[in-house]
């Protein structure tokens, strides 16, 4: 009887962090429509992110609102440079990826690994925003950011094709980003950001 209840226990817990990462999705699309308010509430989810997978905090979309608050007072002007950077980046690969002669292979050459380095420095940003002080600027989030990816390049690297096969298929199913265009980059780096577990006898074979 315990084992049935602590199992019931488990399912719908799950179903409460499904419920509260899909609230945050649609709160996240609505606010998008703003397009200056994209990176913002890009950013607020990140910091709510643990809170709605942890449970250990009610009141998450209060908390979501305060957090959207301090990262559009923050970061709306460097994030709208963000949005337009990766709307030329798209635009700049998509024009030569169709182009012809030897300027194509070079302009592919240089505009892909860079737009794996944005993204790359985009998700280790997300990675260290829930530890990220009030007081944070883009100057030392970018700096951490760095930092971050420094350490834990191949990780990173991970989190990148990732996030480009997702974007790959949301493409050809454009309803994926209404389920997934914040959720998608906000749970990659979430698991970028969870410390290794170090190994124990338990986990060495004989």
């Amino acid at each position: 009887m315990e084992e049935k209840t602590g199992r019931t226990n488990t399912v719908l817990t799950k179903l409460s962090v499904v419920g509260d990462l899909l609230m945050l999705q649609l709160v996240f699309v609505v606010i998008s429509l703003g397009i200056l308010t994209i990176f913002p509430a890009a950013f607020a989810m990140q910091r709510v992110v643990p809170d709605a997978i942890s449970q250990d905090r009610p009141k998450l979309m209060r908390r979501f609102f305060r957090e959207f608050r301090w990262a559009m007072k923050r970061f709306w002007l460097p994030g709208f440079g963000l949005w337009t950077g990766g709307l030329m980046l798209a635009f700049g690969i998509s024009f030569w990826a169709y182009a012809d002669g030897p300027a194509r292979i070079f302009a592919l050459a240089v505009l892909i690994p860079l737009t794996g380095l944005i993204l790359g420095l985009y998700l280790s940003g997300l990675a260290i925003l829930p530890d990220a002080p009030e007081t944070a600027t883009m100057k030392t989030l970018f700096r951490s950011a760095n930092l971050f990816l420094l350490r834990r390049p191949l990780p990173v690297a991970g989190g990148v094709v990732v996030l480009l096969t997702w974007f790959a298929l949301a493409s050809q199913v454009p309803t994926l980003f209404l389920v997934g265009s914040g959720l998608v980059p906000a749970l990659t780096a979430y698991t970028l950001a969870r410390p290794r577990r170090e190994k124990t006898s338990e986990d060495v074979s004989i």
